[in-house]
This record gives structure tokens, sequence and C-alpha cells, in this order.
């Protein structure tokens, strides 16, 4: 019996199985040139902040221009050879890159000639991408670079040559994996894009493609890391403010116990307590609006470090690696993000512990107050219970002289229809009794209502 053991496997096998090979690295062999961008188009309010719909929007231009089917669905990988020159597109969380590879001239002057350096970048294959899509992406690129891959011949020695292509001061390089050299300057360029040149020193099979892209995540990863650093120097100068509040607030919280009156005492650690949650709320908006970025900025960082690690740099004598230029470039603005990360726990803590303190103390003076209230509460209830058990004193001299009345008016009664009574002898003698039994009564009526 024959199973189809397409129908053993869980719904996600094959989709998280084929993950680890969605994003092939180009096959890359020198000479060749590259451009590359990385789009940042997440905030477009027209297509509701969909980073993947944006991107797949803009990708879709880009084909239509060349009569090429775009990927559908929930694609984030797409490469097409377009004859000119290849493409390879990737959509991340946060932006979607593009990767445009062309074949570059071989150099005529065959092996060991000088390369012309201002022809390096000259057959970038952004020359032949569309100016219309080009000027749909203003406001949108975040990384913009043109990368070239050439034979070891036709790169020359370290110094002159390689260091008159970058226009910034301080040019970066080191030999990557025993088998190719690296050389950029991390320095948008006049014509708008950063430049890196790597030699094949003998690269076998995809180590050029892998070194390239590496170097190309860097570069993006790079930037879209410090993404991170104007929230944090936004952040630093509200969190200052905020600190200097609650630095006034806690010296007027201990100033509190010194103000006359114990109402006026209570009222002015209310409006403390006002405050200090205001300072709470502002502190947590400011939290809620970092908090993505710099632990977007943070996971970026770790990515630089990983692809630097994977280039398995070594030293060009007189030249930094790109570990050092990172390490004293970006590591300072990351370490920025993170102290701005720590600086608005901190804040928040002593915030809640501010918070804490008042809320104590408030609820000690109303515990005070409320023993004083309970005290006078008692004092009047003694009061009412003296009152009380004076008139029920003169209730029984009321009840009892009313009810020595009714006997006297009746006893008069009795003696007119011819009864040898006295009244005045029968009420004088029946007012003990009587005073007697109410005095019986009330207390009995008062046990029972108690």
């Amino acid at each position: 019996m024959s199973i189809a053991y397409s129908k053993l496997n869980h719904p996600l096998r094959v989709p998280l199985a084929a993950e680890v090979h969605s994003r092939p690295s180009l096959r890359l062999h020198a000479p060749e040139t590259l451009t590359h961008f990385a789009i940042f188009a997440r905030n477009d309010a027209h297509l509701g902040g969909d980073n993947l719909l944006t991107q797949q929007v803009i990708l879709g231009d880009f084909c239509r221009h060349f009569a090429v089917a775009a990927p559908a669905g929930d694609a984030k990988y797409f490469f097409h050879d377009f004859g000119r020159f290849r493409m390879k597109w990737e959509c991340h969380t946060e932006f979607a890159t593009y990767t445009f590879v062309e074949n570059a001239p071989e150099h005529e002057g065959g092996g060991g000639q000088e390369l012309e350096l201002a022809q390096i970048f000259a057959s970038a294959p952004i020359r032949h991408l569309p100016q219309q899509w080009l000027f749909e992406l203003q406001d949108k690129v975040m990384v913009a670079t043109h990368v070239a891959l050439l034979p070891a011949d036709q790169v020359l020695k370290p110094s002159v040559p390689v260091r008159q292509i970058f226009e910034g001061g301080v040019v970066v390089g080191s030999e990557v994996l025993s088998r190719g050299t690296v050389w950029t300057d991390f320095l948008i360029q006049a014509d708008g894009f950063s430049r890196f040149i790597v030699s094949d020193n003998g690269f076998i099979d995809q180590q050029a493609g892998r070194t390239v892209q590496r170097l190309l995540e860097i570069e993006t990863y790079r930037m879209m890391a410090l993404l991170g650093l104007p929230y944090a120097q936004k952040a630093s100068p509200i969190l200052s403010a905020i600190e200097n509040e609650l630095v006034t607030l806690t010296s007027a919280l201990t100033m509190a116990s010194s103000v006359s009156g114990e109402m006026s005492s209570t009222e002015a650690e209310q409006n403390l307590l006002r405050h200090i949650i205001d300072l709470a709320v502002r502190t947590e908006k400011l939290t809620l609006e970092n908090s993505y970025r710099f632990a977007a900025s943070k996971a970026y960082y770790k990515l630089v470090q990983s692809r630097i690690g994977e280039l398995r740099e070594f030293r060009i004598e007189g030249v930094p690696t790109v570990q050092e230029f990172m390490d004293r470039r970006l590591a300072p603005a990351m370490n920025t993000c993170e102290a701005i990360v720590r600086r608005q726990e901190t804040l928040a803590e002593r915030i809640a512990n501010t918070n804490d303190l008042l809320r104590t103390r408030v609820g000690i003076v109303q515990e005070q107050q409320n023993r004083k209230i309970l005290q006078s509460m008692n004092a009047r209830a003694a009061q009412q219970l003296r009152l009380q058990q004076a008139v029920e004193g003169l209730s029984v001299v009321a009840i009892s002289y009313y009810m020595t009345g009714l006997v006297y008016y009746g006893a008069k009664g009795l003696k007119s229809l011819g009864l040898p009574i006295n009244p005045d002898m029968a009420a004088g003698l029946l007012l003990p009794v009587i005073a007697g039994v109410v005095w019986w009564g009330l207390r009995k009526l008062h046990k029972q209502m108690h």
C-alpha cells in the first residue's frame, strides 16, 4: 500500500523548511557592478502604513515598465533577469531592498593594468532604471550604494588609486575570507551613493556573492539602526525636563509637612499627587513612542555585528577595518539609544516610588483625620447617651404625672357614682406604683431597642 507522504506534513512544515532558503545570495563573478537601494516607505498613509503592500506597489510599478509580471500574494522575495541587468528584491519588516547587477566590461589593457578610476562606477546598473520610477522614490530611499566587484589584477595596491575613488577622509579596508579585499569609506558621495570596492583574489563558488551581500546588509542595517538616534536626541531634553520637575516636586513633598493646618497640608499633597501623575503619563507616553524604534535599532545593530563577524576580516596595515570603524562610529550612537532606554526606565521607577511615598503620606494624614473624627463621634455619642438618660428620667416623671392624673379623674368619677373612694388618697397611693411601672417599661423598651 503506497502512502501519500505529502499528506502527512504539518501545514507549516513546507513554508518553514523553505524559509532558510527564501533569500539566497546572488551568484556573482568578477567583474560586475551593483546598485543597491533600501526603500523605507512604511509610513505611506494612502496605503494604511502596510509596508508589504507599499513595497509591492513600488515593485509592481517597476515591473510594469519592463512588461514583467510582478510577484503575487504575500511574496517577500523576487529575482528576475531583465537582460541588460539582473534584479533581486527582498521585503523586510520596515523596508525593502533592490539590488541591481550588471556584468562590467573587462579592461582592455588586460591583467595588471591600471583601471581608470573615473570609470569604475560609470557602468553601474542605475543607468538602466526608469527615471520616472526613480523620481517616485523621493523621500523613501534610506540606502543607495554602488558596489564594484573586480578581479584582483584590476585593482592596484591599497594606497593612492583606491583612496582617490572615495571622497571621505578615512578609508576603511580589510582582507575578507582570506580571498578578497574590501574598500569603502561609508560616506555618501557627491552622486548620492556610497561606494564599495571588492577585489576578488580567488573567491570560491558563491563566496563573492555572499561577501557582497554581507557588505550591503552591513550598510543597510547600519542606516536602519541609526534611525533610533534622532528619537534618542529628541527624548533627551524631554527627560531632562521631567527629571527637573520631579526634583522640584520631591522637594515640595519634604516641605509639605511644614504647611500650617492639616486640611491645607492635605490639599497641597493632593496637588503634588496630581503633578506626579502627570509626570508619569508623560514618561509613559514617551516610552511608548520610542520603545519600538529603540528595540528595532538594537536588533539591527546586532545584525550589523553578526555580518561583520561573517566577513572574517584581516587587517591591512595602516587602514581601519570595518569592525573598528563601526566600533568607533556606530557603537556610540547605539550606546546613546541604550542610555535613553535605561534613563526612561529609571525615571519611571523614580516617579512610581515618589508616587507611592506621597500616597502613603496622604493615607497617613487621612487616617489621623479619620481617627479624630471617630473620637469626636464617640464624644457625641456619649453626650447623646447622657442626654437620652436625662430625657428618660423626665419621661418617667411626665408619663407618671399624666397617668396619675387619669387615676385621679377616674377615682373622682367613681366617687360621683357613690363609691366610698377618696380621689386624692388613691392618686397619692398609686403614684409610686405608676412611676415604678413606667420606669420598668421604659427600661425594657430601651433594652429591646439596643
